[in-house]
C-alpha cells in the first residue's frame, strides 16, 4: 500500500524525522518497503495565469502567451499546448529555472530564447516535464486560487514523501492510511487526531428496498439514496493529487471519492446509478448460468459459490470485489445509491483469483474489513459527494445481520517472556496492549482483553504475544 506522509501526519504527527518514522513503522511489524520523494528536484517553477493566448505569427501549433508570474511585467511565453488558453493557471518555468534531470541525469536549464522568431521569457510547463505523472496531453492546469508566483513545489505540497507498506495478511486494520496512523500513535505515544463525521441533513425517507438472503456472505448491509448529484464537474485537485500518490489515477468524481475513503478509512465502497436498478437489489449466492458484465468490461459467469448483489432483473455487482456495467454511473447519472457492506473474509477469498484479476475492494474484504464502520463510511462518502457534485441525502438503510462476535483472549505473562525470548514485566504488557487501544482486564500474571472490530484477527494467546513483541520493537529483542 502506497501513500504519502503528509496524509499520514494529519491524523498522527510524531516529533521524529521521515525516516525515523519509516524505521519506526518497519520495526513494529508494518514494513516500509520502499521511501522516495512526491517529486523530483526542480527549481524557479512559479504558478503563472495566462492573461492573452494569440496565434504565433509564423507557426499553426504554437500560441504566444502573456503570464502573469508575480514578476511585475507580463513574460511573454510560446508555448504549443493544446490547452494554452486564456484564465487557467499553469506552472511557469522562469528563465535560469531547473527542470528535473533527463534521461542522461542532467537538469534542463530554462533560457531567454526564441521559437520561429518570437522571444520567449520563460516556459509553460505539462505535469510531464516536471515528472509528476506521464500526462503530456497538455499543460498542468492548476487550482484557480493558486497564488500567482508562488513557487510550484510549495502550492502542490511536492515536498513530500510517498512511502509503500509491505503488509503481512494478518494485518488489514493497516490497509488504510487512518489504520496506519492508529498504529504510529501505539508505536511513538504521539496522540491520534478522532474520527469525527458529522451526519449530513437527511432531505427525505425514501430508502430502496434490499434484502439480503445470505448472511454467511454479507454480515452488514448499510446504504442510502442521494438525489440531484452534478457528475459532470471536476474532482477537486486536491483530491486527485492525493489518488495520485496512493497510485490511484482519477476516474470520475464519484468513483474518487468512493477511492479516496476507501484509502482514507479501509473501507470499500460501491455507488450504483439508482435509475439503472430495476425495483430493489438481493444479497444472495449466485446461481450457476448467470452472468455479469463487469465495470472493467470482462463478462464472467457465476455459479453458487461467488456473492453476487442482484435486482429484479439480473445480476448487478461481485459482492466485495467489483460493481457491474449495467449500473455504473456516467455523466448522466442524476441518482444514485451509495453502498457499504461487511462481507465475510472466507466468502470473497479466492473469487478474484478465479476470474483472473485483483481490485483493491477485493484485497481488502478477503483480509477482513472492520464491520462497525459503514454507516459512518457512508456518511463521509455522502458528505464529499453534497460538497462537490451537490445533491440531497435519504435517509439511512442499516441493516445488521451476523457480524464477527468479539471473544475475550487471555495472555499470560510468563509465556509472553517465554516465546518471545526475553524478561517481560505485567505492566510492560499491559502498557503495550493499552497503546494499542485494547481494553483489558488484570489477573494474577494474566492479562485479558476484548478484540475491538477492527481487530477480529485476534483469536488466540500467541496473537496477543505477538502484539506485545511489536510494540517493544522488534530491534529491542535481545540476540540471544
Amino acid at each position: 500500500m502506497q501513500f504519502p506522509e503528509s496524509w499520514l501526519r494529519e491524523f498522527c504527527n510524531p516529533p521524529i524525522g521521515s525516516a525515523e518514522l519509516a524505521e519506526t513503522l518497519t520495526m513494529g511489524g508494518f514494513e516500509v518497503e520502499e521511501r522516495r520523494p512526491a517529486a523530483p528536484p526542480f527549481t524557479r517553477i512559479v504558478v503563472g495565469e495566462i492573461k492573452e493566448a494569440v496565434q504565433h505569427p509564423n507557426a499553426d501549433r504554437l500560441r504566444v502567451c502573456q503570464v502573469d508570474a508575480g514578476q511585475g511585467a507580463l513574460l511573454n511565453i510560446v508555448c504549443g499546448a493544446p490547452n494554452a488558453r486564456v484564465g487557467i493557471k499553469v506552472p511557469c518555468a522562469l528563465v535560469g529555472a531547473e527542470l528535473p534531470p533527463g534521461e542522461d541525469g542532467k537538469p534542463f536549464l530554462i533560457k531567454l530564447g526564441k521559437l520561429r522568431g518570437v522571444e520567449s521569457q520563460g516556459m509553460l510547463c505539462s505535469a510531464r516535464e516536471l515528472q509528476l505523472s506521464e500526462d503530456h496531453g497538455g499543460l498542468l492546469e492548476l487550482a484557480a486560487d493558486a497564488p500567482i508566483g508562488v513557487d510550484v513545489r510549495e502550492v502542490l505540497k511536492l515536498d513530500d514523501t510517498l512511502l509503500t507498506l509491505k503488509l503481512t495478511p494478518n494485518l488489514a486494520h493497516g490497509l488504510s492510511v487512518y489504520g496506519v496512523a492508529r498504529e504510529l500513535a501505539a508505536l511513538t505515544g504521539a496522540p491520534l487526531k478522532p474520527r469525527t463525521v458529522a451526519p449530513v441533513e437527511v432531505a427525505f425517507a425514501d430508502k430502496l428496498p434490499v434484502k439480503v438472503e445470505a448472511p454467511e456472505l454479507c454480515g452488514r448491509f448499510s446504504g442510502r439514496i442521494v438525489r440531484g448529484v452534478d457528475t459532470k464537474v471536476a474532482t477537486p485537485a486536491w483530491m486527485v493529487e492525493r489518488l495520485a500518490r496512493c497510485g490511484q489515477r482519477s476516474v470520475t468524481p464519484l468513483v474518487d471519492i468512493s477511492n479516496y475513503v476507501m484509502f482514507e478509512y479501509g473501507q470499500p465502497s460501491h455507488i450504483f446509478d439508482l435509475d439503472k436498478i430495476h425495483g430493489g437489489l438481493t444479497v444472495r449466492w449466485g446461481k450457476a448460468g448467470e452472468q455479469l458484465k463487469l465495470l472493467n468490461g470482462n463478462t464472467i459467469s457465476v455459479d453458487d459459490k461467488v456473492g453476487v448483489i442482484a435486482d429484479a432483473r439480473e445480476v448487478e455487482s461481485l459482492a466485495g470485489i467489483m460493481g457491474g456495467d449495467a449500473t455504473a454511473v456516467s455523466d448522466d447519472t442524476r441518482n444514485i445509491y451509495v453502498e457499504a457492506a461487511f462481507w465475510w473474509p472466507e466468502a470473497v477469498q479466492g473469487r478474484s483469483r478465479r476470474f483472473n484479476f485483483s481490485t483493491d475492494a477485493g484485497h481488502r474484504y478477503e483480509r477482513g474489513v472492520d464491520p462497525s464502520r459503514t454507516v459512518e463510511i457512508i456518511e463521509r462518502i455522502t458528505q464529499l459527494i453534497v460538497e462537490i457534485c451537490g445533491g440531497q441525502a435519504g435517509a439511512m438503510d442499516d441493516q445488521i445481520l451476523r457480524v464477527p462476535e468479539a471473544l475475550p483472549v487471555t495472555l499470560r505473562v510468563a509465556r509472553a517472556a517465554r516465546v518471545i525470548g526475553m524478561p517481560l514485566t505485567q505492566a510492560q504488557c499491559v502498557d503495550a496492549l493499552r497503546r494499542l487501544g485494547f481494553a483489558l482486564t488484570e489477573g494474577d500474571g494474566t492479562l485479558t482483553i476484548v478484540p475491538p472490530p477492527h481487530r477480529f484477527d485476534l483469536l488466540i494467546e500467541e496473537d496477543l504475544i505477538e502484539e506485545v513483541a511489536r510494540l517493544i520493537g522488534f530491534n529491542n529483542l535481545p540476540t540471544t
